[in-house]
């Protein structure tokens, strides 16, 4: 037999070249802390991949490329390296390995301990150019020198972190330079040449500085010299809104669309009050940002960037003055020195607020004209509820709103209390079951209609607008926290009753039966009897079972009263309440 040597070279030849194609994903990450071009970097990333690869029959099937996030992010709150997880529990992914760009990059602290047991549980390869090629999970060595790159790229960002931060204190210091951010109210911005920073200026970059509002400066003069004079901070936000001025929020709604920018408040009145760059100089370093923990019981999810205020020792000031001042400095130290007289020092202890006095209408009773819940008060041992609305806002809204709405509580409970037991004592309690019934067996809806199912989402969404224009204005925090709770309390049942099915909406027979609603109404009879020598709190807890509403019309001097049996329950009964 011939044998052929020169085509059983070129056969053995072509079988050496055909060898099977490695099928890679690439994985890289660039964000604004690095300082580069996104394009640029993922090139480079790409090509010392393909340096890596190329040469061991490898090819690129998919990229994954993280921009603008940092390299603090754990992977799972990485969008592409989150992607890039989800795609190697899929069996058709398409790779059968994983290329990383710069480890430094991609991994940070122990990320790369926290991630490597995904590759090695789904049989994905994992290459990294520093390596040499693929990573062994059994090899001590790679794992150590993993674990160093992941040390390297959180010290260097925090030397990053460093630099920048230094450079901008000095910057603002000596130069005076003005760092980016919203002018503050007052000022607008303009042009003042290239930028001194020669590879900036080249992409066309300008310098910026702070230079008088024509027509927002008078403003905050105007705000500093009613306070030397000696108005309060409510009363300056009253005079503004009454001369329609408009407020920061709404002279500026591009920037503010998340404030309703309705009238001028108390916080912003302080904040302009507090503010140093009206007096000519560049401040910075009002705020630092915090990395805290996202989960304290899960902390390889990472951490947050919060927003927190600095001391004033902490505030870095211009040395000279860099732009016109609108208020001398003088005058500037005079109101801080009586804004700090009037505060709460930070040493005075602060205890929580507790009523000393019983109230039976606690949050039931509602002003009639801004729909907002009254707060209690005791005055020579009389009980009342007030609403006082923030006069400023009243002036916006063009609200014909008294400064404060006075109900007194012991002139309703005899009136209340009668009312209900008429409806459900024993004299009444068949004619009530009786009208009930009917109702039910002719279909029609009942003739109270309850207070949360008359509350529209619309509504909700006004009180609660109106509720963080007062938190805004200053408010207690804590009273208005309770209005909040209640409202969205109220929303979310509006929202259920929003998609209910019109059958039932109405269709009363469909839910409750003559023994359920002859049991609710037995028990209710027992329930308003109790009332006549019950204890303040035992009356309000009776008057929450029911659902009562009440609202005060300050100007007839009525209040309209409304019981809900299908919203509340109480412990003493089983059935499914009725209307």
């Amino acid at each position: 037999m011939t044998v052929d040597h020169d085509r059983l070279r070129r056969d053995l030849t072509k079988m050496s070249f055909e060898a099977p194609t490695l099928s890679f994903a690439f994985y890289g990450r660039v964000s604004t802390e690095d300082n580069q071009d996104p394009e640029s970097s993922r090139r480079w990333q790409l090509s010392l991949a393909r340096t890596l690869i190329t040469p061991r029959g490898g090819v690129i099937n998919e990229e994954f490329f993280d921009v603008g996030h940092s390299r603090s992010l754990p992977w799972q709150r990485r969008p592409e390296a989150s992607r890039l997880l989800a795609a190697l529990r899929n069996p058709q992914r398409g790779f059968t390995a994983v290329v990383i760009g710069e480890p430094h990059r991609a991994f940070y602290g122990n990320q790369f301990g926290l991630t490597m047991p995904l590759f090695t549980h789904y049989g994905v390869q994992l290459w990294v150019p520093e390596v040499g090629g693929l990573i062994d999970p059994d090899n001590e060595a790679h794992d150590l020198v993993m674990s160093v790159f992941g040390g390297m790229s959180k010290g260097e960002r925090n030397r990053v972190k460093v630099r920048v931060r230094t450079a901008m204190a000095s910057q603002t210091q000596l130069e005076g330079r003005f760092l980016g951010g919203r002018p503050p109210y007052g000022y607008t911005l303009k042009d003042l040449g290239p930028h001194p920073n020669p590879a900036k200026a080249a992409d066309g970059k300008r310098l910026r500085g702070l230079t008088p509002d024509p027509q927002t400066a008078p403003v905050v003069q105007r705000i500093f010299g009613m306070y030397l004079a000696g108005y309060g901070m409510f009363a300056i936000a009253e005079a503004l809104t009454r001369d329609d001025i408009l407020c920061p929020s709404a002279y500026d709604r591009a920037r503010n669309p998340h404030r309703d920018g309705l009238a001028w408040s108390k916080t912003a009145v302080r904040t302009i009050l507090t503010n140093p760059r009206y007096t000519g100089r560049q401040v910075w370093n009002k705020q630092r940002t915090d990395e805290v923990l996202l989960d304290v019981d899960d902390v390889a999810l990472g951490h947050t960037p919060v927003m927190r205020w600095n001391q004033r020792d902490r505030w870095v000031t211009s040395n000279e003055l860099v732009h016109e001042p609108l208020v001398e400095q003088a005058d500037f130290d005079r109101v801080q020195d009586m804004l700090g007289l009037r505060a709460r020092t930070a040493t005075s202890p602060k205890r929580a607020h507790r009523s000393r006095h019983p109230y039976v209408f606690k949050s039931l009773v509602h002003c009639g004209i801004c729909g907002r819940k009254m707060q209690g008060q005791h005055s020579h041992g009389v009980a009342y509820y007030r609403c006082r609305f923030p006069q400023e806002y009243a002036l916006a809204n063009r609200v014909d709103h008294p400064r404060n709405v006075i109900m007194r509580e012991d002139v309703l409970i005899t009136p209340l209390d009668t009312w209900l037991i008429q409806g459900f004592g024993p004299l009444h309690r068949r004619n009530t079951i009786t009208t009930l019934l009917d109702q039910a067996h002719t279909g029609t809806p009942t003739a109270a209609p309850t207070a949360l199912e008359g509350t529209t989402i619309a509504e909700c969404d006004a009180k609660l607008a109106r509720y963080r224009a007062a938190l805004d204005a200053g408010a207690d925090p804590g009273v208005v926290a309770g209005w909040i709770a209640e409202t969205q309390a109220e929303r979310e049942h509006a929202e259920r009753h929003q998609h209910m099915p019109v059958e039932e909406k109405t269709n009363v027979p469909a839910r409750y039966s003559e023994e359920q609603i002859i049991a609710v109404v037995e028990e209710l009879g027992d329930l308003v009897a109790a009332l006549r020598n019950a204890q303040p709190e035992h009356k309000l807890e009776v008057y929450r079972s029911l659902g009562l509403h009440l609202s005060y019309d300050p100007e007839t001097q009525t209040v309209r009263a409304s019981v809900d049996l299908a919203a509340h329950r109480w412990d003493s009964v089983g059935v499914r309440g009725g209307t």
